[in-house]
């Protein structure tokens, strides 16, 4: 049976290379990476990582709480996040919160239990029972926010600027010529609504359509956007564009349009937000914009990990976005 002293002879290094290029390889330069990769391929070396986590009194699982499994954006969120603790010789234990109180107190009782190292939550909720440890630790608690982002919950954070994107929404509307223009957001106790919903309302104040502007709060479902554009698109003053909140009502808003005779762009604008893969089939393509998902995961774990070695400094990460412009938005219709 290969060892790690055989990988580590083949590959020309030491020991302690080889077990940091599997445990932490962002600490090992790619070529020194690839060396031990080929040695471990030629020679079928499994590294042990039970044995491991028995010697450090790790568990090698980490905890990703995310409020819906089924929505894609945190599907793509996840997809980043394993590949991250897969290539550190973690495991990832997803928890669907449903955005259940009851259900994310289940999973940070977990991580108090000590059957996982740490735990990433996707969402602007700190788990109350995990709010004493971060008191105490600070940002060297074992726990990362993602996606939605306050200094109020003082744990390290990975997310992108959520009022700047917004207020490149609304702005593109502006440059088409849009002056009522709805807002489809989520729900109010959220951060990340909170966020956007300030960028379009200062983007809004500065091109002088602060009164114009209308907002509805839904939950970020299709079903919800469905039921608000409905009442929207069948009002006195139809607003000529709709910025939603999140792709799936983009989805839900085109949807209920078509069931009203309304034809997108030529009656009415529709963007979304994050870019999902479904975004761009739509008929027509959304215009939206783009999170870099499968990156935040990534970051949501490199933070993680860092902690776990000892890393007791706050890191607030703030992603790029791109504003991706198609063919749901064009000129504002004339009346």
């Amino acid at each position: 049976m290969a060892t790690i002293k055989m990988v580590a002879e083949r590959a020309g290094v030491s020991t302690a290379t080889v077990s940091r290029a599997l445990s932490d390889p962002h600490r090992v330069k790619s070529a020194t990476r690839s060396r031990v990769q080929k040695a471990i391929d030629a020679l079928g070396y499994a590294p042990n990582f039970a044995a491991k986590s028995l010697r450090t009194l790790r568990t090698r699982k980490i905890i990703v709480m995310i409020p819906d499994v089924s929505n894609p954006f945190f599907a793509e969120v996840l997809r980043g996040a394993e590949d991250a603790a897969e290539d550190a010789g973690y495991s990832v234990l997803l928890g669907d919160t449903r955005d259940d109180l009851t259900r994310e107190a289940q999973y940070a009782e977990m991580l108090l239990r000590k059957e996982a190292d740490g735990l990433i939550f996707l969402g602007h909720r700190l788990p109350s029972s995990l709010t004493k440890l971060v008191e105490q630790k600070g940002f060297a608690a074992p726990v990362v926010n993602g996606c939605d982002f306050s200094r109020e919950l003082g744990v390290s954070s990975v997310h992108i600027d959520n009022a700047k994107a917004a207020a490149d929404a609304i702005n593109l509307l502006l440059s088409m010529g849009h002056r009522r223009i709805a807002l489809l957001a989520g729900p109010d106790t959220s951060f990340l609504t909170r966020d956007r919903m300030s960028g379009a309302r200062g983007a809004a104040a500065i091109g002088g359509v602060t009164e114009q502007l209308l907002a509805l709060h839904g939950d970020y479902t299709i079903e919800s956007a469905v039921a608000m554009t409905a009442s929207l698109i069948q009002s006195k003053d139809r607003p000529t564009a709709l910025f939603c909140f999140s792709d799936e009502m983009a989805i839900g808003a085109l949807a209920a349009c078509r069931a009203h005779g309304l034809a997108c762009p030529d009656d009415v604008s529709i963007i979304g937000f994050d870019d999902i893969r479904y975004a761009r089939f739509q008929d027509p393509p959304l215009t939206t914009i783009r999170q870099p998902m499968g990156l935040m995961g990534k970051e949501a774990v490199r933070i993680l990990l860092a902690i776990l070695d000892g890393d007791t400094s706050c890191q607030w990460i703030t992603l790029p976005h791109d504003l991706v412009a198609r063919s749901s938005t064009g000129p504002a219709p004339r009346r």
